[in-house]
């Protein structure tokens, strides 16, 4: 996963790719809220990082807007980060963004917590007032054109305003490469599989458009300056908390539901033995699990 393709098979993906996100491409964002908030729960250490490094340079903002905010997580995060801010959480799902509000009302959020529905990134010309922070994660690559698309969240900017997305990092890994059956190298066969699964969806995507994903210089075309990236790391190191393993068995879960037959007899044998729960050697029970993943954050500005 160069995308994290988790959820991102289908992409979807999370992402466990979590995830998202105005444009209806075939995925039950619903069925999959739970599996993308416990998600986002286990990662919030990481994205914690992410927003705190945004604060550095994004002071007092006044309206921030999460293009893609799936079930909100990290929209009710930036609301814990900006006291001061309104939070705009945008999404295609209007369950998802039911969660999102009982998430900010759980927290104390909910006087300065709005929602939008409707397709990236046409919805964003419904905002009442231009963005101070726009992130979107993993919700771009879900775009066909996704240089357009960048430029729409551009346009929806104040000057001085901040764009962020998350796009790329590295795959997220679970288990030691030999995991004492199977063939070696497992998880890096299915990245394999899913790197392709994500490009068929690229390519089927509506306007679809073939770019070269250096995140930087298309933020610098759509208009803005002073384009950075930074990479931050999820280390959950064996032995992991009954939450991890649940989240490990849920993700793995998953990958055997969207790929599994496109993989080969043998890992799919394997895979079918890590999530048996009356196997000793199944991530139900084995020591050697853990999570360990990087994202990585794109920002530039918009001149004043």
């Amino acid at each position: 996963m160069a995308h994290d393709h988790q959820h991102d098979h289908d992409h979807d993906h999370e992402h466990k790719h979590g995830h998202k996100h105005g444009h209806g491409h075939d995925h039950d964002w619903a069925e999959m809220a739970p599996l993308l908030e416990s998600e986002a729960e286990l990662f919030t250490p990481l994205y914690e990082r992410a927003l705190n490094w945004l604060a550095k340079e994004v002071t007092e903002p006044g309206l921030i807007v999460d293009a893609g905010s799936g079930p909100g997580v990290i929209s009710c995060l930036f609301a814990e980060t900006f006291p001061g801010a309104r939070v705009v959480a945008v999404d295609g799902s209007e369950p998802l963004l039911e969660r999102a509000r009982d998430r900010a009302g759980r927290q104390g959020a909910g006087d300065r917590f709005g929602t939008l529905a409707g397709e990236l990134p046409d919805v964003l010309g419904e905002l009442d007032y231009p963005a101070d922070l726009l992130w979107a994660s993993r919700s771009v690559h879900h775009l066909g054109d996704q240089a357009a698309a960048l430029a729409a969240c551009a346009e929806r900017l104040a000057p001085g305003g901040t764009l962020a997305v998350m796009e790329g990092g590295l795959p997220v890994r679970f288990l030691p490469r030999d995991i004492g059956f199977g063939r070696p190298g497992l998880q890096a066969r299915i990245n394999v599989v899913e790197e392709e699964r994500f490009g068929r969806m690229r390519a089927e995507l509506p306007g679809s458009v073939a770019v070269v994903e250096d995140w930087p210089a298309l933020l610098t075309s759509a208009g803005l300056h002073h384009a950075r990236s930074r990479t931050f790391l999820l280390d959950l190191p064996a032995p992991v908390t009954d939450r991890s393993r649940a989240h490990v068995v849920a993700a793995l879960t998953r990958t055997r539901e969207v790929i599994g037959e496109d993989l080969d007899a043998d890992d799919r044998a394997t895979l079918d033995r890590l999530l048996d729960p009356d196997d000793k050697a199944s991530v139900h029970h084995r020591p050697d699990v853990f999570v360990l993943a990087a994202h990585t954050v794109h920002a530039a500005v918009r001149p004043v």
